[in-house]
């Protein structure tokens, strides 16, 4: 096996592993539903903040935290992306813990074509017929359920902006994964440490009290923010973006089972509807992804002959 067939067959684990995690995560937010959304969103960036601290320090990028403190308009562009993401994961606890889980999946169903609408919109990506299509199924999914049967999936298109929003801003600024996100969690820290020592008053606000188990898995919410973004930056470096793309129906394709066959959330039919044609979508956009791709290695091949 050669050394690229190796990074690849890295980079596939890396993607199942990161995939595989945001998928089951409704598994761990649903063990701690009976903590207020805003206290685990608390833990999550309290513990996120220690192990990326150490994760920074061990691959000598510590530096470069100080050195985006020099870039007021940067830091500022940085902490509305922090807000957002913050925004998502909140929302995200919240609708796992209040069986809203079937809208989360919707959400990151409809994120990446979301995403092909930012670039064409605000990067002046130049869509292809397929793209165009598929936006548009999506467009007419969501719309069918809004007007047809008079509910508006605010979860699913809070939770997709929200994301898509985030990434396009995050595509702008020089910040690398790590260094971004330690920095999204300094700026969102103090925010969250306010709160918590002047408003959180749940049974499980005051750690000392805690049994080990429950602060256990509070902990825990720190490493289900960094592994998995861990996972996909190694993911990114040994694969193609576009194959990568790929993987990312993974996670709301286990949301969805865990939402029907495990816990049960209805299926109703107007949110049936919507991801019949979300699905549709995605098939359009996958194939025009994989077609395109298949088009430009042919094309390279041709041009490295003789």
């Amino acid at each position: 096996m050669t050394t690229a067939d190796q990074q690849a067959r890295q980079g596939v684990l890396f993607a199942l592993g990161a995939y595989g995690i945001w998928g089951f995560a409704p598994i761990y937010f649903k063990s701690i539903a009976f903590v207020p959304a805003m206290e685990i969103l608390t833990h999550r960036i309290l513990w996120a903040f220690f192990f990326l601290l150490a994760l920074l320090v061990a691959s000598g990028k510590i530096r470069q935290i100080a050195l985006a403190f020099q870039s007021p308009k940067q830091l500022l562009l940085l902490a509305f992306a922090a807000l957002l993401i913050g925004l998502n994961w909140l929302l995200f606890i919240w609708a796992v813990a209040n069986d809203h889980i079937l809208d989360a999946s919707l959400g990151y169903y409809i994120n990446p074509l979301l995403n092909v609408a930012i670039g064409m919109l605000f990067f002046s990506e130049r869509l292809r017929r397929l793209q165009l299509w598929a936006i548009a199924l999506a467009v007419a999914g969501v719309a069918v359920q809004i007007i047809t049967f008079g509910s508006v999936p605010w979860i699913a298109l809070v939770l997709a902006s929200s994301f898509a929003t985030y990434g396009a801003i995050r595509k702008k600024l020089p910040f690398d994964s790590l260094t971004g996100l330690f920095l999204e969690v300094i700026l969102l820290l103090p925010l969250m440490l306010i709160y918590f020592i002047g408003f959180a008053d749940s049974s499980a606000s005051n750690l000392l009290e805690n049994s080990w188990k429950l602060n256990s898995l509070l902990i825990f919410a720190g490493i289900i923010t960094t592994v998995p973004l861990l996972f996909f930056t190694g993911a990114a470096k040994r694969i193609r973006y576009s194959t990568l793309g790929l993987f990312q129906y993974i996670a709301p394709s286990l949301m969805f089972i865990l939402a029907v066959f495990l816990y049960n959330e209805p299926l109703s039919t107007d949110k049936l509807i919507t991801f019949v044609m979300i699905w549709g979508a995605l098939a359009l956009y996958s194939f025009d992804a994989m077609r395109t791709h298949r088009q430009v290695k042919q094309a390279a091949r041709a041009i490295q002959k003789p």
